[in-house]
């Protein structure tokens, strides 16, 4: 399982990072994304990260604003979020795959952490 941490509440412009680790220590090769689910919305792609971690992509909503990286000593992911805006607010979830690749569908993903939620107040 996956644990996901770092949201909160954030002025509009503000900035804020999460992190997504593994419950244990895992021994192989995956990829992780990030996803967000707002009030009423289905679920949406937000950012991905390959293995070890060469290749991004972001959704354009976020292209400029939202930088994904990885430290795969520590096993974790880390999507650092600037530029906040209320249209960003919205519950954030980590999931990872036993692929190299990063995928932009959530059905391409095998382990869902829990969920942080994420207020931007304008």
């Amino acid at each position: 399982q996956l644990q996901a941490s770092g949201g909160g509440l954030v002025q509009a412009g503000g900035s804020l990072r999460l992190s997504c680790a593994p419950s244990g220590r895992t021994s192989s090769s995956y990829a992780a994304g990030w996803f967000r689910q707002a009030p009423g919305k289905e679920r949406e792609f937000v950012a991905a990260i390959s293995w070890p971690g060469r290749t991004t992509y972001y959704a354009d909503p976020v292209k400029g604003r939202f930088t994904i990286s990885r430290d795969n000593a520590k096993d974790t992911v880390y999507p650092q979020m600037t530029s906040l805006k209320p249209e960003d607010t919205a519950v954030y979830y980590c999931a990872a795959r036993g692929y190299t690749t990063a995928s932009y569908s959530p059905d391409d993903y095998d382990f869902w952490g829990q969920g942080t939620q994420v207020t931007v107040s304008s």
